[in-house]
Formats: C-alpha cells, structure tokens, sequence
C-alpha cells in the first residue's frame, strides 16, 4: 500500500508569513494538530504543531497556557499577558515552524513511512507531487490502513539509492564524424575557379548553427538529468543501515587525520530556495533542506550534535557564477 492510498488528501497549509496567532486558530477551527508551512507554489517549507506554538519547556508551556485557554473560550479575546509576555502580535509561522521537513512521495510505501515516523519522531509527513504538498500521512492514517488490511505490508524490495556526480562523457556526436569520416572515400578535387567567399561564410554560419543547436540540446539533456537526481534525492530515504555506513566511512577519515567528512554532495536545487541561505550564509539554512539532506541534518541533530560534532554546509562549485553542488560536512576538528 502506498501513501497515496491512505494520505489524508484536505491538506490544511499556511504561509510563513501568517501571524501566530491565526495559526492556533486555524488549528482549532479544523481540528488537527499541525499544518504545513508552504511557499507560493505550494512547496513545504516547514510544519507548525501544537508543540511548537505551546512551546517544548516548561516555562513556554506556563507562558502560553492562558493564551490557549483564552482561545479555547469562543468569542473571548487573546488574553493581554500572553502578548505581552512573548509578543505573538508580531511572530508568524515562518518564526516557531520545525524545519527541515521529511516528506514522501505519492508512491513511498506505507512500510517505509512507518519506518520515517519512529526513526525521527514525528507524527505525520508531508506528501508531495512534483515538489508540492498533495497531501499528508499521519500516525491515524496508517493505523487505519493496518485495520482496513489486518497487518502492514512486507517491506519493498529496493536498494539503496546512491547519486554519483556526473561524469563528463564523450562527444557521441564528434565520435560518429570521426568514424563516418574514416569510413568516406576520398572528396573528388575541387574546381579554385568555382569557389567563393560567400559559400564559405555560408558553411561557417551552418556550422555555427549546428554547434548551437548541439549545446542546446546538451543544456536540455543536463537539465533534465538535475531535475531527476534532484526528484531522486527527495525521494531517497536514509536507512539506519546507511546511516552507519556513512559513520564508518566519517570514523575512517579520521583515522586517517581528517577534521572533517563530507556527509553528503547535493545539487542546490534540493534546497528550497536554491542555495542562496547557504551562500550567504543566514542562519536559518537548516530550514531549506529537503530530502535526504533533510533527512542527514535531523540524524545529525539527533545522534551526533549531543556528542559534540558540528555540521556545515558550503557551496562547492559556481558554475556561471551561481550556485551549484553543496556539501553537507561533518565536522569534530578544532
């Protein structure tokens, strides 16, 4: 069974610019306990729950208990103390959403999601088309697909996925000149008194056209091979067992005097915004992961910043002077 058989297809989202305060009434007037964050065309920038507007503390919680009860009274207003104690008037979801997001597509099986939720904690996963939210799954929905089947479906048979940066191959045009030209016979002589200028500069400008047309179809061909790994990377999912792999692979580079380890080599489009926080850099850089480097910075976070590693993330390349391929660095030297 797949998630776009048991998502949850009314998706509640907000803009990053809407205040708190609506937020928390969006949630109550529907009844659910997250919305997506998303930008202007429908891409998941971040979730916002009921945890992150009651806050994860203790003294969060004490500060924002009469706003709730204060929401949770109808047709009573947000109570004073509360603004005034944590300025909600000006915070939006952009401020208290988490980020990075996992997300799945519409084809992730329901055996790998359930395995997405307990890995990283999380209750619900954004479902997505093409890059845009097209639903979500939730805790609810996967137990309503174990009831309606009786038990959860065998793991798929796949592999690990594994993007390599491409590899400049060989002119397969130049190639097929070269060989239909040894295969020619020999030109018949040509006629000086018949030659002229003009044809000449006639083929140059062919010529120049056919180079054109050439390195635009190459242009194409590349594109379409970036947007693929891209869609790829978003939907690679990491594996416990993978996980481990790139540990040792960290652990060996260590040993060998390393300070730090590349994690992870992306395209700049897998960011939601291109690259351009990581460039700067800002600080919320985190927030613009997607896929499985989303996926790499949450391990991080989880498993190894406790323990005293760092993480960084630099462009590593500018072709044309933008962007391109980012790394995602482990980092434990001084």
């Amino acid at each position: 069974m797949k998630a776009s058989e048991i998502m949850t297809r009314e998706v509640v989202a907000v803009r990053p610019e809407m205040p708190v305060r609506q937020v928390a009434k969006l949630l109550l007037e529907h009844g659910v306990s997250a919305v997506p964050v998303i930008d202007a065309t429908g891409a998941p920038l971040g979730m916002v729950s009921e945890g992150d507007l009651i806050g994860r503390n203790d003294t969060e919680r004490e500060a924002r208990r009469d706003w709730w009860l204060a929401l949770l009274a109808e047709g009573e207003a947000l109570h004073p103390d509360f603004l005034a104690s944590v300025g909600a008037s000006t915070r939006t979801a952009r401020d208290i959403m988490s980020a990075p997001l996992v997300t799945v597509e519409e084809g992730t099986e329901t055996i790998e999601i359930a395995r997405l939720l307990a890995t990283y904690h999380i209750k619900r996963v954004p479902v997505l088309r093409a890059g845009r939210i097209v639903g979500i799954v939730s805790r609810a929905d996967l137990l309503r697909a174990v009831a309606a089947n009786g038990e959860m479906p065998p793991p798929p048979r796949r592999g690990i996925k594994r993007l390599l940066s491409a590899i400049p191959g060989i002119d397969a045009h130049f190639l097929h000149r070269e060989d239909a030209a040894a295969a020619a016979p020999a030109a018949p002589p040509l006629d000086a008194a018949g030659l002229k200028a003009d044809d000449f500069r006639s083929l140059v400008a062919e010529s120049k056209h056919e180079v054109s047309q050439r390195h635009a179809a190459e242009r194409r061909a590349a594109a379409a091979q970036r947007r693929g790994e891209v869609k790829a990377l978003i939907e690679h999912h990491v594996a416990d067992g993978n996980w481990q792999s790139i540990l040792h692979q960290a652990r060996e580079a260590a040993e060998r005097g390393a300070k730090e380890f590349m994690l992870l080599r992306f395209p700049h489009e897998l960011c939601s915004d291109g690259g351009r926080a990581i460039n700067a850099p800002e600080p919320g850089w985190p927030k613009t992961l997607r896929g499985e480097a989303a996926e790499i910075y949450l391990r991080w976070e989880r498993d190894l910043r406790p323990q005293g590693f760092h993480l960084s993330a630099r462009v590593l390349d500018f072709p044309g002077g933008f962007p391109g391929d980012i790394g995602l660095f482990l980092i434990w030297g001084e």
